[in-house]
């Protein structure tokens, strides 16, 4: 039985893998398509999570999940401006082109 932990900002349920890197990574608890983790367990029962390539695809025993650091509410609202400060995103792209 997977244990959920949960996210100290938003409250919400997360599950915590570790990478091919030897990091440990917060991820959303149910498979999403459009997420970029592949999680599996391991024969020692520890989540472990990659990310899939062209190279080595997603593999039948594995499923995708988002990372929770890209669906936090918290992390969202903590990314917003402040009131008085201006983007100067949409003023480099007019830039570029």
């Amino acid at each position: 039985m997977t244990r959920h932990s949960t996210c100290h900002d938003c409250q919400q349920p997360i599950l915590w893998t570790l990478t091919e890197a030897g990091k440990h990574l917060a991820v959303d608890p149910t498979p999403d398509p459009a997420g970029n983790a592949a999680i599996w367990r391991d024969g020692t029962g520890t989540l472990r999570s990659r990310r899939p390539t062209d190279e080595l695809p997603l593999c039948g025993w594995e499923r995708l999940h988002m990372p929770h650091v890209a669906t936090c509410p918290a992390r969202i609202q903590q990314l917003a401006l402040p009131v008085g400060v201006t983007s100067l995103d949409e003023h480099r792209r007019k830039k570029r082109r």
